[in-house]
């Protein structure tokens, strides 16, 4: 439990910090909270023993503790691109201690569901991990559409709650068992338990946004400040994939026959709908919301393939959607926080004034298209590849047509960049060191994870061994 245990003592540290620092100071719990995340970082790079602790509550393996890191550093830069706006908020006399305890709150929720064995562990995590958002999406006080963005989120969230439990009881009342081992020797394909699978499903269709589960991610988007969109859109989302992957490969394989039509019919739906969509959007944060909807759909054609192939392929998909997403939030947030502007058009001229940033983003959105030679462009490939080595032709072929339609509406904003002219441009400026930095790792990644195979190479072995 190294990570665990790691960021709870983070959390009680900054607790110590909050009560310790004088208010003229408080901006050093900033720099504190990054190194301090940082280090844990690092640390979690580090062997540590794998197993089973509370009789099978909680497990780890080498699998787990590799994706638990790409959710570390996923988090390590989202705080360098919200240390400028919460040193903002520290010196507008609202507390900014508060903003990396429910974060790092939610992210040790996170880190409990990933390693659950059973479904009490998996719940309590789940919870854990969502409750805090609600707090966070309504974090900006002096924002009524913050404040809806949260009671929005915290309602949505306590039905997706309450039909994951049901699901989870209906199991419970057809295998007898919540261990998760118990459940897979145990479980069969009759009536009481394809119903109790559909409701489970439903509650993780919600954190993972998919259709129809999908309507509170635009609107939450929209009214939370851009570094709890970016969470929700990348470290709750790829939490969720992972557990719902873990699942269904190992505990749910016995209703493949049953969970795999489901899975087809959805992915289409979602990247129909999140595309079709984000066509239409004017609002970036809305926009990014459909696009990350268009992305879950993506990231289902790995898991309807119930094989280590999939599985390697969700895990190298999300690491790269990452840093993808993080780049394209990043900019959104430094601009939103110099000048407060969020819509389309006012990125209208931006290469003009802000070159650094319009090629940011420009990496950011050709990489969640797939194009060559970005990282995005070998996550889709490897994708499109485990789902047609199962014979899924006509899923990969409605899969490129959404590529095909995604890339339009990329360059909506790209064009806007680089080919508009506005004479009321976004005026040049220059981000802090945090910002920069956590911009120039999202670049980094994009230009360099795909090119590097033997990382695959590595995540494909680390799948071998954990179906194995």
């Amino acid at each position: 439990m190294r990570h665990e245990i790691i960021l709870l003592a983070i959390i009680l540290l900054l607790v110590v910090a909050e009560v310790s620092i004088a208010n003229n100071k408080k901006n050093s719990i900033v720099h504190l909270a990054i190194f301090l995340f940082g280090i844990h970082t690092i640390i979690g790079f580090l062997k540590m023993n794998y197993g089973n602790l509370f009789g099978g509550m909680f497990h780890t393996n080498e699998l787990i503790q590799f994706f638990k890191n790409i959710l570390n550093i996923g988090v390590l830069i989202l705080l360098l691109q919200s240390g400028d706006w919460i040193e903002e908020k520290i010196l507008q006399q609202q507390r900014g201690t508060e903003f990396f305890i429910l974060i790092f709150s939610s992210l040790l929720g996170v880190y409990f569901m990933i390693s659950a064995g059973d479904f009490v562990m998996f719940y309590l995590g789940l919870e854990l991990s969502t409750l805090p958002l609600a707090a966070l999406a309504a974090y900006d006080i002096t924002k009524r559409l913050s404040s809806e963005s949260g009671i929005k989120l915290i309602l949505s969230a306590a039905l997706a709650s309450g039909a994951s439990l049901f699901g989870i009881s209906l199991l419970y009342a057809t295998t007898g068992s919540i261990y998760f081992a118990e459940i897979s020797e145990a479980i069969t394909a009759n009536n009481l338990t394809i119903l109790g699978f559909v409701f489970f499903f439903a509650g993780l269709g919600f954190k993972i946004s998919l259709v129809p589960f999908h309507f509170w991610t635009a609107d939450v988007y929209e009214g939370a400040p851009v570094s709890i969109a970016t969470y929700l859109s990348v470290i709750s989302k790829g939490a969720a994939v992972f557990i719902l992957m873990i699942l269904l490969f190992t505990v749910l394989k016995p209703l493949m026959a049953i969970w795999e039509n489901i899975i087809y019919v959805i992915a289409i739906i979602t990247m129909f709908v999140g595309n079709l969509f984000a066509l239409r959007q004017q609002n970036m944060k809305r926009f990014l919301a459909f696009s990350s909807i268009a992305q879950a759909g993506f990231i289902l054609l790995g898991l309807i393939t119930g094989n280590q192939l999939g599985s390697a392929t969700v895990v190298y998909f999300v690491l790269i959607y990452v840093f993808s997403n993080l780049a394209a939030f990043g900019v959104v947030q430094a601009i939103s926080l110099q000048t407060g502007k969020e819509n389309m058009k006012d990125y209208e001229g931006l290469y003009r004034t802000n070159p650094n940033l319009s090629l940011v983003m420009m990496l950011a959105l050709f990489s969640l298209a797939g194009i060559p030679p970005l990282a995005g462009f070998f996550g889709k490939f490897f994708l499109f590849t485990a789902a047609a080595s199962k014979g899924y032709y006509l899923l990969v072929f409605l899969a490129v047509v959404n590529v095909t339609i995604s890339l339009y509406y990329y360059l909506l904003v790209v064009r806007a960049m680089f080919l508009r002219k506005n004479e009321n441009a976004i005026p040049y400026f220059k981000s802090k060191i945090y910002m920069r930095l956590g911009l120039l790792i999202t670049a980094v990644g994009i230009l360099f994870i795909g090119l590097y195979s033997p990382l695959y190479n590595y995540i494909h072995e680390l799948s071998k061994s954990f179906f194995n």
